[in-house]
């Protein structure tokens, strides 16, 4: 192998998920990487920026020429060495810049003196994102999806993660796809989140899946916006409704937005995770008040403040599952009934979690279950 190869075989980068060294400056990096990346810059963010004045006012040699001054000596050395580290643990990785030119030559030649070897991404960052987006694009043409429907609480998420050719959105969003669905961490970038889709769908559908089954969101997860074209062909697909008796959705609700989540504020934020979390709350609740009329909203915020306070003085969050019971109730069920009245024509199926599963088996909709 030359060792200054380039590759454009970006369909094995997806299936082998391959690392790959992102040369670019951070500020570049942050806005939006690929799956597997790591960023170890060429030039740093100041380095970029007077780099670019350079540029603009003197032009390319010029440029050149101060960032060869601005990385060399002691911090070439550091950077070499940080690359040689990173392939010597990771020897299938391959390295890109913005377009595969000056940045990620430059970077393949200093490996190559330091005898190690990379492959550089052909166009680079440019050239795979155009052609994820163009996978997402073209991937209607080759399955047929599956919607996965049901009132709030249901178990829709638990019963996705049954299923190996299943694709969970929020997961990949970092986001429960409700008023209440926000997480601690921060949400992916919009790049993010469509790189990410786009690695998932190739690698379910090369394993041969005529179906996918996704979770019901309709275009938006949060902040994240589903792909317009994939979001318009899931919006006209089959769907099946996941019934869940409510004792069971009011348990399944408590574990995750008081158990899980309170666990979570603690571990992010020790003695003063509690206080966040009922702030977090109370901002949630805020945001439906309008959806929900200001008597709904004041029971609401009652039945939360009182779970709330006998939880600090006693410990006991059975007072939690009340609160829950309202929401669901008033709030979520009379929004989601609504909602699938409107679709009716496209429910093919409804059914417990166990009844769906022999649904899906028994009408080739799923390959396999993977967990029991």
């Amino acid at each position: 192998m030359s060792n200054l190869t380039q590759s454009s075989d970006f369909k094995s980068i997806v299936l082998n998920s391959t690392p790959l060294i992102d040369v670019r400056a951070p500020i570049e990096f942050n806005k939006g990487a690929f799956p597997h990346a790591v960023n170890l810059p060429l030039i740093n963010d100041e380095e970029r920026h007077l780099i670019g004045i350079k540029y603009k006012e003197e032009g390319n040699a010029e440029a050149v020429k101060l960032g060869l001054k601005l990385v060399s000596g002691d911090v070439k050395k550091e950077r070499v060495g940080a690359w040689s580290d990173f392939i010597r643990s990771n020897p299938q990785s391959k390295l890109y810049c913005f377009r595969g030119g000056q940045r990620s030559k430059i970077s393949q030649e200093w490996i190559s003196e330091a005898e190690k070897e990379i492959v550089r991404l052909k166009g680079g960052y440019k050239a795979f994102r155009n052609y994820l987006m163009q996978e997402i694009e073209d991937s209607s043409s080759r399955f047929k999806p599956l919607i996965l429907g049901g009132r709030t609480g249901s178990g829709k998420t638990i019963l996705l993660k049954r299923v190996e050719n299943s694709i969970d959105l929020e997961a990949l969003a970092n986001h429960r796809g409700s008023s209440f669905g926000r997480k601690i961490t921060p949400q992916p970038t919009q790049i993010n989140f469509e790189n990410t889709l786009a690695y998932d769908l190739i690698q379910k559908l090369d394993k041969g899946f005529e179906h996918l089954l996704f979770e019901d969101e309709g275009k938006r997860v949060g902040s994240i916006s589903i792909p317009k074209t994939f979001a318009d062909y899931l919006s006209q697909a089959p769907l099946i409704v996941l019934e869940t008796p409510d004792e069971e959705r009011i348990q399944i609700t408590f574990n995750e937005y008081i158990l899980s989540e309170q666990e979570s504020y603690k571990k992010m934020f020790e003695s003063e995770g509690l206080g966040m979390y009922k702030r977090d709350i109370e901002n949630a609740m805020l945001r439906i008040s309008k959806r929900m009329g200001s008597e709904r909203y004041k029971i609401v915020c009652v039945l939360f403040e009182n779970a709330f306070n006998e939880q600090t003085k006693s410990g006991d969050l059975e007072l939690y599952k009340e609160w829950i019971a309202y929401l669901l109730k008033e709030y979520y069920d009379p929004m989601y009934d609504y909602q699938i009245q409107k679709q009716a024509s496209r429910v093919v199926f409804r059914g417990s979690h166990d009844e769906i599963i022999n649904y899906l088996h028994s009408s080739g909709g799923t390959t396999e279950v993977v967990l029991p």
